[in-house]
């Protein structure tokens, strides 16, 4: 039991103290770029599945 008690108070040190945190402006730069660089991967892959559904429809209709 001491050795959770000691891994939760050294854990809560470490994201208290030893943790740099982003400030405001840098959190809105990142969630920025997560958001387009998601919409990009995201069209892409209906790109991809858009092609492969007419070339499969091409072939089956052969």
């Amino acid at each position: 039991m001491d050795k959770i008690t000691l891994y939760i108070k050294e854990s809560y040190n470490e994201l208290v103290n030893k943790v740099s945190w982003p400030n405001w402006a840098n959190l809105q730069s990142s969630t920025t770029v997560v958001i387009v660089a998601s919409l990009i991967i995201a069209i892409l892959i209906f790109l991809m599945d858009l092609i492969s559904k007419q070339t499969l429809s091409l072939i089956y209709n052969i």
